[in-house]
Parts: C-alpha cells; structure tokens; sequence
C-alpha cells in the first residue's frame, strides 16, 4: 500500500495541475496497446497510421511499454499549474545526466537494452533528440484533441478544488479512484506492489487529474520529484464518443444563438472565427461566449494575442444529451 502522510500545512499546500507530458507518456502506451487502454482505442485507431514509419526510437526507449516503472524525468511533476509543453519539454533537455541514467536502468532492472544506451551513454545529444521525438508524436497524436482533453481535465480540476475548499480532503478525495482513499490524514492507495509510507512533510501533495493515465492511478514517490498522484478524471470514457445532438432541443434550453455557439465549439475557435462561421456580428458571439464561460459550458485559454474557446467537459455532455 501508498500512504502520503498529511501534516499540519500540506492540505493548505495540496494543488492541482495540467500535465501535458504525463498525456503524452499515457497516450503512447495507449497507441502501442490499444487493448489494454480500451476506452481510447477509437483515438488510437486514428492515430496509428500517421506513426508509421516515424523514428520513436528514444520515445520507445524512455517510456517502455513491459515495464513495471516509468522513468519520471520523461513526465516530471509540473511546476506551474497549467503547464506549456515547449517548457516542460526544456525541462526534460535540463535533467542532470545522472538522473537519466539512474532512472532508464531503474526501468530495465534485467539490462539496459541497446535502443536506451544512448540516453546513458551520450546524454548531451541523446537527451534533446528525445525531446525532439516527444514533440513529434504529440503533434501527430495529440495536438489537435488537446482542446477537448484539457476541456476535461479543467472541468476535473474546478470541481474537486470547490469539493477540497468547501467540504474538506474527505470529499475532495472521495470517487477519486477504486483504489484511493483519505482515511486518518492520509491518501492511500490499496493494490501496489511495493509498500511506501511517506510523509509530505509541507510540500503538499500534488494532484494530476490526466486522461491518458486511465485506468490506473500513478503515484510519484521518489526524490528529487514532488509528491503527485496522477489519476483519470471522470467522463474520459465519453471522451472518443461521437457526439450526437438535436439542435432544436438545445437552442430551446439555451437559446438558439448560445446554442448555436455551443455546438460550434465542437472545434475550438477564437471569437472572429466563430463570428465568420455563424455569419453573426463578434460582439454577439462574445456576449453568449461570457455567459457560457460563467455557467461552465465553455472555457477560454489565451494564445498570443487572441482567446481560443473550447467546451468543458461539462458542455460536451450536455450537447450529447441533447
């Protein structure tokens, strides 16, 4: 069993963040194992013809499908609560030399294979050349479901940040896994194979709500990382479903030029493209924009110098149940 010990200031230093790179290190399992990783077969199935022939030999080496453990340094904990990937991939090109080589052998406990002696053996190249092929596969397989999985995960994140703040870790952490429980000050993870009982000592505990983690919870432990306990979000099951709605029923709930927008958004868009492709003045669209953003239904993310708006997890249930 895991144990993350709370003390008097961890609950008030527990946080919540977006993990691009712990995506991507789930997703590709999820395309080399399709089976296993069932509910994101349809994306996988979508995927897989663009890898072809693409050297992810580095990628393959670093996040090995058979092993029991995954090298941290490839996925580390994000510093900042909505972290950038072109960053988080700079952090991993700043690993120390000896942290790779201590994890990837810690990753194959019967040999390092030789597809993976590079990142021992010549880190200064071997090690950007990783962060190049992990920017490749995220925009063959990523980039453009990104909006709709970060849509998933912020919905994730507001509610059970309300759950921590208003009702206290016994709710917060309640249905947040079959495996994970709060009991006497501490998160618990039932069914792991080595025993761990560590106390967070004030650096809090991080939480990573992350779709391509399902269906498994991934607890990091082990120094130099912080604290994190990375877990599936409610609704990833639904989040390959084709959508499926009637838009005379959701423009009578809503109102036919907010729902018009809603459905829209099945394409993030910014709100001049939207205004284009609705043939409807901007400052219209803004207008219904601002209302669906405070009741939860859509969510705006800046890019340069303009707002790209996608739905919430929450608006995409309710243009399916439509």
């Amino acid at each position: 069993m895991f144990r993350y010990r709370f003390g008097q200031d961890d609950l008030l230093r527990t946080r919540f963040a977006i993990a691009p790179l712990m995506e991507l290190a789930g997703a590709y399992d999820a395309v080399r194992d399709p089976r296993r990783y069932a509910v994101h077969a349809p994306w996988a199935a979508r995927v897989a013809p663009r890898l072809t022939g693409v050297d992810l030999s580095l990628l393959e080496a670093a996040v090995p499908l058979e092993s029991d453990w995954h090298p941290d340094f490839v996925s580390p904990p994000p510093n900042a609560p909505h972290a950038v990937l072109a960053e988080e991939l700079d952090r991993v090109c700043r690993t120390p030399p000896a942290q790779v080589a201590l994890e990837i052998a810690r990753a194959y406990p019967d040999g390092v294979p030789a597809h993976a002696r590079p990142l021992i053996d010549r880190p200064s190249t071997a090690i950007p050349g990783l962060a190049d092929q992990m920017r490749v596969f995220w925009n063959l397989a990523l980039a453009d479901v990104w909006p709709r999985v970060l849509a998933l995960v912020e919905t994730e994140i507001a509610w059970r940040a309300r759950r921590l703040a208003a009702v206290g870790p016994q709710a917060a952490f309640a249905g947040l896994h079959d495996t994970v429980r709060w009991t006497d000050g501490a998160v618990e993870l039932s069914g792991r194979r080595r025993a761990v009982d560590l106390p967070l000592g004030g650096r809090g505990l991080l939480l990573v709500p992350a779709a391509f983690s399902w269906p498994a919870v991934w607890p990091l432990v082990d120094a130099p990382w912080q604290p994190t306990l990375v877990y599936p979000p409610p609704g990833v099951a639904d989040l390959w479903a084709p959508a499926q709605t009637d838009d005379e029923a959701l423009g009578a709930l809503l109102g036919r030029g907010r729902a018009r927008i809603l459905l829209a958004l099945e394409r993030p868009a910014a709100t001049d493209e939207l205004a284009r492709r609705l043939e409807v003045s901007a400052g219209g669209v803004s207008a219904h924009l601002q209302v669906l953003r405070r009741a939860g239904l859509v969510t705006g993310r800046r890019e340069g110098h303009r707002v790209v708006y996608a739905r919430t997890g929450r608006g995409d249930v309710l243009c399916g149940a439509a």
